[in-house]
């Protein structure tokens, strides 16, 4: 059955188990912002003195406080509450009266999107604060329903997001002042917060907000002019990270390998076995007629010559396809980490595994046509897109990249977020207390990513076996792994190049982070958003419930970890450096969440990176650019396929990216014909994915802007 199809079968049985009416939350809510329980949001008042934890806190949600589905069920808090702190990429929420329309916002001087750097002015409305430096973060505002939606004034929020990521372990204070009305009146603070502000109120909260009126005074921020202030603290790096990282050692531990950070193989091989019978099949563009035998694919060469297409079954850029499983440990609680299992926990927080539990992950390898002519070529592992799986590694943008510049390219499954988990996905979404299967299946599928890495550079792993040795010589160069991803692949790829011990660069195609700003924005959110929103239709909830969701997803998402993916190295591990590749206008994965990305992980652009009718105001503020090439460090390189146009009777080219909470929509989705597709933006990836000292970044786009599906600018 097609995926689609597989999908509204799924999203249909999921929501005929929520039939009941909703009910209303009631409980210990923050009288600043009464409209919904857990607003203002992030906010310490939902957390509790910890002593045992890096930050002193942790978090203290209750069944009563949290959103329900149409069934009546509250999300059950019990995984966030494992959190010291909120999302180093948390979205801060409230709803101001009056504050609901694009001319309300304009009238309030809020900084917008396409120039960021407005909020650093010592007069923006909006401020995020950093306690102790008391320095304003880099911030955008946003309502959260653009006029366009033509939603209930009622359910309309004030959002602002992180234009870089916040520090782990850091406390912050959200100001807002001066805020306006469409007509240009001035609304007055919520009358809770203003007792606060005028020295009304007595107790221990009131000294509390005594003590953020000082931090906001020496910041430059008075209190009269105050509409509404709160704080929260952002989760540690221990906290956000640990699980991952135990598993992760503990595993290679298993295998005689306890130095991760040397860039050493030691210990031994994990086991693999060649299989031909897993369940997804190949996909299309693996010649149909080839024969396959105990797992192995052998490609003959296109037999025409070069003035005529293949025949089927032919390929002049693969000579072979291998298949099998490498056997992981599994730490989930389900038997061989079958789809729906969590973590269970030692009593020291980490995961616990179940005595000889193991995954067998699929796992999917091409070898080009070129080692015939140049030799073992570069092993690379390959992240595949949006709930699809490993054996997308046999694309034909892969293919070319690996024939071209000499790559044997393995892929295996985004557990958590793959085609196998189609079922568990559509069923979460309607009830969300169950998405730790998700994140915790996830942190497992980038250890099974992990260890398929060893398996390729290990000299008693594939370079042992007759599958990946050719004409008698080996296919594989053990001396260094490398990473190239796109889409999920770029997304999750930034979480698993954090962590990974083998490969020190990787190649992020069409990438960003933080799925609670990705997922409306993205045309592949339509179907799935079917499931959510019915399951939990209060449109003035929805940002605070997509933050709640970000708090589990931060485990398994480069949002939780993109301060170590090229800077301050986790412990046991090599520090990494990456190229992230973005599509101007991409419908699928917002640039503004890849801008955020580009920040955080200190990448720097390669310019000019638009032509100036294609940008906006100042939406690269913070970005530093590369003064001249070739270059070392990490590389953000903007692609672009033009304005929507009409060129030969088709419609080419996309508009900018919409400023609003929307994808956009309209032209070409320049998702499809990326940089991979380009020559020049495979000869540059070649060139960065190199050992140290012989890696370097190409500018393979002269000095012009870097152009997508036949654009050559205006």
């Amino acid at each position: 059955m097609p995926r689609s199809r597989r999908l509204a079968v799924l999203v249909l049985a999921a929501l005929a188990v929520l039939a009941a009416p909703a009910v209303a939350t009631a409980g210990e809510c923050d009288e600043l912002d009464p409209s919904v329980c857990l607003l203002p949001w992030p906010n310490d008042r939902f957390t509790k003195a910890d002593p045992t934890t890096d930050t002193g806190r942790r978090l203290d949600l209750r069944l009563d406080q949290m959103p329900r589905n149409v069934a009546g069920k509250p999300i059950d808090p019990t995984e966030m509450n494992r959190n010291d702190g909120f999302s180093p990429g948390s979205m801060a929420i409230t709803r101001v009266p009056g504050l609901d329309s694009e001319k309300a916002f304009e009238r309030s001087g809020l900084p917008p999107i396409t120039d960021p750097k407005q909020s650093l002015s010592r007069r923006s409305p909006a401020v995020i604060i950093d306690a102790t430096t008391r320095r304003r973060q880099l911030i955008w505002a946003e309502l959260e329903y653009p006029d366009e939606l033509k939603k209930d004034p009622a359910d309309q929020t004030l959002v602002l997001h992180p234009a870089k990521n916040l520090v782990e372990g850091r406390r912050y204070i959200v100001a807002l002042r001066g805020l306006r009305r469409a007509d240009g009146s001035r609304i007055a603070a919520p009358a809770a917060f203003a007792r606060y502000r005028d020295g009304k109120a007595t107790g221990d909260r009131a000294k509390h907000m005594d003590s953020l009126f000082g931090t906001l005074r020496r910041a430059g921020v008075k209190r009269d002019d105050l509409y509404l202030a709160w704080d929260f603290t952002v989760a540690s790096e221990r906290n956000l990270s640990e699980r991952m990282l135990s598993i992760r050692d503990r595993a290679f531990a298993e295998l005689g390998d306890a130095n991760l950070a040397d860039l050493k193989v030691a210990g031994a091989s994990p086991r693999f076995v060649l299989n031909p019978d897993l369940p997804d099949g190949l996909p299309s563009q693996v010649p149909g007629q080839a024969r396959e035998q105990d797992g192995i694919v052998n490609v003959p060469p296109c037999s025409a010559g070069a003035t005529a297409q293949c025949e089927a079954g032919e390929s002049d850029k693969l000579l072979r396809i291998v298949r099998g499983r490498v056997l992981v440990p599994c730490f989930l609680s389900t038997p061989g980490c079958a789809q729906g299992g969590t973590f269970t926990y030692e009593s020291d927080g980490v995961p616990r595994r179940l005595p000889g539990n193991t995954a067998a992950a699929p796992f999917t390898c091409i070898i080009p046509r070129a080692v015939l002519t140049r030799g073992p070529a570069r092993p690379a592992l390959y992240g595949h897109g949006l709930l699809g799986s490993g054996s997308q590694v046999t694309g034909g943008a892969n293919q070319d990249l690996a024939n071209e510049h000499g790559f044997v390219s393995c892929g295996t499954d985004w557990s958590g977020m793959s085609s196998e988990d189609l079922p568990n996905v559509a069923t979460l979404l309607a009830d969300l207390s169950r998405f730790a299967s998700l994140t915790d299946r996830g942190q497992q599928g980038m250890l099974n990513f992990l260890f398929l890495g060893r398996t390729l550079i290990h000299g008693d792993g594939f370079a042992s076996h007759p599958a990946f040795t050719v004409e008698g010589k080996p296919s594989i160069d053990t001396r260094r792994l490398y990473y190239t991803g796109g889409s999920q692949g770029g997304i999750m790829g930034g979480s698993l190049t954090a962590v990974a011990p083998d490969f020190t660069r990787a190649a992020l195609g069409v990438p960003a982070m933080n799925y609670s700003t990705l997922l409306q924005r993205s045309i592949d959110f339509d179907t799935y958003a079917q499931v959510m929103y019915n399951a939990y239709p209060n449109e003035l909830e929805r940002p605070l419930v997509l933050s709640l969701v970000q708090l589990l997803w931060d485990r398994a998402e480069a949002n939780g970890y993109a301060h170590h993916m090229t800077r301050d190295p986790y412990p046991n591990t090599p520090p990494h450096e990456v190229i992230l590749n973005m599509a101007w206008g991409d419908h699928q994965v917002t640039n503004w969440a890849t801008l955020v990305m580009a920040r955080t992980v200190g990448a720097r652009l390669r310019a000019p990176a638009l032509e100036p009718s294609r940008g906006y105001d100042d939406e690269f503020f913070g970005v530093p650019t590369i003064p001249s090439f070739p270059a070392t460090g990490s590389l953000f390189g903007v692609w672009d396929v033009g304005p929507l146009r009409t060129v030969g009777g088709k419609v080419k080219g996309t508009p900018r990216p919409p400023v609003g909470n929307i994808p956009n929509r309209d032209g070409v989705d320049p998702h499809g014909p990326d940089a991979s597709e380009q020559a020049s933006g495979r000869a540059q990836v070649s060139a960065f994915l190199r050992p140290e000292g012989q890696s370097q970044i190409l500018n393979v786009c002269g000095d012009r802007p870097c152009y997508l599906d036949g654009w050559t600018g205006p």
